[in-house]
Protein backbone atom coordinates (compact mmCIF):
# COMPACT_ATOMS: atom_id res chain seq x y z
CA UNK A 1 0.00 0.00 0.00
CA UNK A 2 1.41 3.59 -0.96
CA UNK A 3 -0.21 6.44 0.55
CA UNK A 4 0.21 9.44 -1.89
CA UNK A 5 -0.41 13.11 -0.44
CA UNK A 6 -2.17 16.06 -2.43
CA UNK A 7 1.39 16.84 -3.28
CA UNK A 8 1.73 13.18 -4.61
CA UNK A 9 4.73 12.47 -2.44
CA UNK A 10 5.41 8.94 -2.08
CA UNK A 11 5.66 7.50 0.85
CA UNK A 12 7.80 4.33 2.04
CA UNK A 13 5.30 2.25 2.80
CA UNK A 14 4.67 -0.18 -0.12
CA UNK A 15 2.47 -3.48 0.27
CA UNK A 16 2.54 -6.87 -1.82
CA UNK A 17 0.69 -6.11 -5.34
CA UNK A 18 3.02 -2.16 -5.26
CA UNK A 19 6.20 -4.51 -4.57
CA UNK A 20 5.96 -6.18 -7.64
CA UNK A 21 5.63 -3.70 -9.93
CA UNK A 22 3.21 -5.35 -12.11
CA UNK A 23 -0.04 -4.65 -10.61
CA UNK A 24 -2.48 -2.78 -12.74
CA UNK A 25 -4.86 0.23 -11.55
CA UNK A 26 -8.48 0.92 -10.57
CA UNK A 27 -9.05 4.68 -10.32
CA UNK A 28 -11.69 5.63 -8.07
CA UNK A 29 -13.35 7.90 -5.14
CA UNK A 30 -14.22 6.87 -2.29
CA UNK A 31 -16.37 8.31 0.65
CA UNK A 32 -15.35 8.55 4.39
CA UNK A 33 -18.91 8.94 5.97
CA UNK A 34 -18.90 8.46 10.14
CA UNK A 35 -21.64 8.74 12.17
CA UNK A 36 -21.96 10.59 15.65
CA UNK A 37 -20.58 7.46 17.47
CA UNK A 38 -17.67 7.41 14.94
CA UNK A 39 -18.55 4.67 13.00
CA UNK A 40 -17.81 4.47 9.14
CA UNK A 41 -20.11 3.90 6.64
CA UNK A 42 -19.51 0.87 4.37
CA UNK A 43 -21.18 -1.11 1.63
CA UNK A 44 -20.95 -4.57 -0.01
CA UNK A 45 -21.74 -4.23 -3.62
CA UNK A 46 -23.89 -7.15 -5.19
CA UNK A 47 -21.69 -9.78 -6.32
CA UNK A 48 -18.80 -9.19 -3.66
CA UNK A 49 -18.21 -10.27 -0.35
CA UNK A 50 -15.95 -7.37 1.29
CA UNK A 51 -17.03 -4.11 2.77
CA UNK A 52 -15.46 -1.40 1.19
CA UNK A 53 -16.42 2.66 1.25
CA UNK A 54 -19.19 4.03 -1.07
CA UNK A 55 -17.75 5.49 -4.26
CA UNK A 56 -16.66 4.28 -7.45
CA UNK A 57 -15.15 4.73 -11.14
CA UNK A 58 -15.76 7.84 -13.09
CA UNK A 59 -17.40 8.43 -15.91
CA UNK A 60 -15.50 10.36 -19.29
CA UNK A 61 -14.42 13.80 -17.89
CA UNK A 62 -15.90 13.52 -14.69
CA UNK A 63 -13.72 15.01 -11.82
CA UNK A 64 -12.55 13.00 -8.67
CA UNK A 65 -15.54 14.59 -6.51
CA UNK A 66 -18.23 14.96 -9.18
CA UNK A 67 -17.89 11.42 -9.72
CA UNK A 68 -18.26 10.58 -5.81
CA UNK A 69 -21.30 12.50 -5.77
CA UNK A 70 -22.86 11.06 -8.67
CA UNK A 71 -21.95 7.30 -7.26
CA UNK A 72 -23.49 8.27 -3.49
CA UNK A 73 -26.44 9.59 -5.44
CA UNK A 74 -26.88 6.46 -7.11
CA UNK A 75 -25.85 3.78 -4.77
CA UNK A 76 -27.09 5.49 -1.50
CA UNK A 77 -29.78 8.23 -2.33
CA UNK A 78 -27.38 11.01 -0.99
CA UNK A 79 -28.07 13.82 -3.10
CA UNK A 80 -24.82 16.53 -1.68
CA UNK A 81 -23.80 19.85 -2.68
CA UNK A 82 -19.75 19.99 -3.33
CA UNK A 83 -19.07 21.50 -0.63
CA UNK A 84 -19.73 18.76 1.94
CA UNK A 85 -16.75 16.83 0.29
CA UNK A 86 -13.21 17.32 1.88
CA UNK A 87 -10.50 16.10 0.14
CA UNK A 88 -8.29 13.93 2.35
CA UNK A 89 -6.08 13.04 -0.36
CA UNK A 90 -5.52 9.62 -2.81
CA UNK A 91 -4.31 6.45 -1.20
CA UNK A 92 -3.58 3.02 -2.72
CA UNK A 93 -4.24 -0.50 -1.64
CA UNK A 94 -4.44 -3.91 -2.73
CA UNK A 95 -8.13 -3.84 -4.56
CA UNK A 96 -10.72 -6.08 -2.73
CA UNK A 97 -11.87 -8.28 -5.32
CA UNK A 98 -9.86 -7.82 -8.53
CA UNK A 99 -6.68 -10.35 -7.76
CA UNK A 100 -3.42 -8.52 -8.67
CA UNK A 101 -5.02 -5.14 -9.34
CA UNK A 102 -4.59 -2.04 -6.84
CA UNK A 103 -7.21 0.18 -5.87
CA UNK A 104 -5.68 4.47 -6.36
CA UNK A 105 -8.79 6.10 -4.69
CA UNK A 106 -9.08 9.96 -3.87
CA UNK A 107 -11.24 9.80 -0.89
CA UNK A 108 -13.02 12.67 0.46
CA UNK A 109 -14.21 13.30 4.49
CA UNK A 110 -17.92 13.64 3.29
CA UNK A 111 -20.63 15.75 5.55
CA UNK A 112 -24.01 14.33 4.69
CA UNK A 113 -26.25 16.49 7.48
CA UNK A 114 -28.95 14.43 8.29
CA UNK A 115 -29.79 12.77 5.28
CA UNK A 116 -29.70 8.74 5.61
CA UNK A 117 -28.29 6.64 3.50
CA UNK A 118 -30.74 3.63 1.86
CA UNK A 119 -29.49 1.22 -0.80
CA UNK A 120 -29.65 1.21 -4.02
CA UNK A 121 -28.05 0.62 -7.40
CA UNK A 122 -25.15 -2.45 -7.10
CA UNK A 123 -25.74 -1.96 -3.12
CA UNK A 124 -26.83 -5.56 -1.50
CA UNK A 125 -25.64 -4.24 2.01
CA UNK A 126 -24.54 -1.29 3.89
CA UNK A 127 -23.09 -0.75 7.48
CA UNK A 128 -21.87 1.26 10.30
CA UNK A 129 -18.67 -0.42 10.90
CA UNK A 130 -16.86 0.80 14.08
CA UNK A 131 -13.19 0.07 14.69
CA UNK A 132 -13.74 -2.76 16.55
CA UNK A 133 -16.06 -4.58 14.71
CA UNK A 134 -13.67 -5.30 11.54
CA UNK A 135 -12.74 -8.29 12.80
CA UNK A 136 -15.27 -10.13 12.56
CA UNK A 137 -15.84 -8.95 8.62
CA UNK A 138 -14.43 -9.10 5.23
CA UNK A 139 -13.32 -5.47 4.86
CA UNK A 140 -11.56 -3.85 1.86
CA UNK A 141 -7.73 -3.16 2.47
CA UNK A 142 -8.21 0.25 1.59
CA UNK A 143 -10.70 0.88 4.49
CA UNK A 144 -8.74 -1.27 6.73
CA UNK A 145 -5.59 0.10 5.94
CA UNK A 146 -6.65 4.02 6.28
CA UNK A 147 -9.60 4.42 7.91
CA UNK A 148 -10.68 1.93 10.57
Amino acid sequence: MVRIGESDATHSTVGSAAAGGDARRIHVSAAVIRDDEGRLLMVRKTGTTAFMQPGGKPEHGESASETLRRELLEELGLDLHADALQSLGSFTADAANEPGFLVVADVFDVDIGGQEPVIGAEIAELRWVAGTDAAHLEIAPLAREYFL
